[in-house]
């Protein structure tokens, strides 16, 4: 990419994190005697429409039609989608003559609330393996990309879902503009994205790999939201992920007002610097620190005799462990309550991935949580290995045993 994927600008370089590979690549044993694909992975700024973005595009086939993430696994996610539904149904008030589509559905975990109250639903997911769970559990699914020549063949939504992966998306303009298409005249789109805000305020660095092209603030989406149509008229932070912002946006002719929520966003952006590169280039400096006091506790504890293991066979682990130089002479193992990782290896790193009652088995002193956003869930999970004594090593946004 040579230009601002948004507004065409010019981008300025801000960090590099070396060459990676993707992040959630994971490996069979046959892989390990094969070649690993290795691309850069450095984040750039967009001085003009203040997006932040990735240099390198790989293409989206390569990454999503055979994709390892099953967000039924995260009881957090599974919550987080009820409640968001329970209330948009009641709020939009929704009946069986109603339709919701959603982008990037996965495998049903948010679309199975619609149905259960027989509303109608259609999800459009592009990998392959993840769209047949879907439609085994009741979900229509078409296995496609999400674009504005789709968004022309499909029937209006009275709502439209695309959550985390607006981020994913190449050709920003085409999925922005194909919303604008598929949304019925007063019809409601939910968007939720990690925060940039968040992953600076908190050095959330791991969050940037290669499936994250995009990196956003308001400010940036709605630049591009206006310039097609359509109006972002109120925004609420939500803390899943590290830091998400959830958008409620419709054609800009028939949405709201825009709220004194979103308005005072914009402008806590404008204060705080997210509209310039100066900010950006802060938090690469940041970065470095983190990786040397990280690898430093590693080697101490090492060092001391203590075991090692990991939590999450996540793509965010995939860029730490890369970026920082860790593998199998500082972690024995990771565990993933993901049974489609289980047997598998982390890329680059390649490190077997193990039940997490493997932890129990095995007791190692320390576990690395590669999976820092489901801190809470994850460490009430593993109540029984923090009894015995296991501790668990937090290492964003500044490393920490607990």
């Amino acid at each position: 990419m040579s230009a601002c994927r948004s507004c065409g600008g010019d981008w300025l370089p801000v960090l590099s994190l070396g060459e990676t590979p993707l992040a959630n690549a994971l490996l069979s044993p046959d892989d390990l005697q094969r070649p690993e694909a290795r691309f850069p992975l450095e984040l750039a700024f967009c001085p003009t429409c203040a997006l932040a973005q990735i240099t390198e595009t790989v293409p989206p086939d390569t990454l999503f039609r055979d994709y390892p993430y099953f967000s039924s696994w995260s009881d957090t996610m599974l919550k987080h989608a009820a409640d968001l539904t329970a209330r948009l149904v009641r709020e939009r008030q929704l009946t069986s003559d109603s339709l919701v589509v959603e982008a990037a559905s996965n495998d049903g975990y948010l679309l199975r609330n619609y149905a259960s109250a027989g509303i109608g639903v259609l999800g459009i997911e592009p990998a392959r393996n993840i769209a047949v769970v879907a439609r085994e559990r009741g979900i229509p699914t078409q296995e496609e990309f999400f674009d504005h020549a789709l968004a022309e063949a499909l029937p209006a939504a009275d709502v439209f879902h695309a959550h985390n992966v607006l981020a994913h998306v190449p050709d920003l303009n085409g999925f922005v503009s194909g919303i604008h298409t598929v949304l019925k005249p007063n019809g409601l789109a939910v968007i939720e994205v990690p925060y940039v805000g968040d992953l600076l305020d908190f050095c959330e660095f791991d969050t940037i790999y290669h499936e994250h092209l995009s990196y956003f603030s308001l400010s940036a989406l709605d630049h591009c939201f206006r310039t097609h149509g359509l109006l972002i008229w109120d925004v609420e932070r939500v803390p899943i992920h590290g830091g998400t912002l959830r958008l409620f946006a419709g054609h800009e002719s028939t949405a709201p007002a825009r709220s004194a929520a979103a308005q005072s966003l914009l402008r806590q952006e404008l204060e705080n610097g997210l509209t310039t590169a100066q900010r950006f280039q802060a938090f690469a400096a940041r970065v470095t620190g983190i990786r040397d006091r990280l690898v430093s506790l590693l080697a101490e504890l090492k060092d001391g005799g203590g075991r090692i293991a990991a939590y999450g066979a996540s793509a965010k682990g995939s860029t730490l462990l890369n970026y920082c130089g860790i593998g199998a002479e500082t972690v024995d193992f990771v565990v993933d309550r993901s049974t489609q990782k289980q047997g598998r290896y982390t890329p680059g790193t390649h490190l077997l991935i193990e039940p997490p009652e493997r932890l129990l088995a095995d007791q190692p002193d320390y576990t690395l949580l590669l999976t820092w956003n489901f801190a809470e869930e994850i460490l009430a999970q593993q109540a029984e290995y923090r009894h015995r004594g296991g501790r668990f090593i937090i290492p964003v946004p500044e490393p920490v045993v607990v």
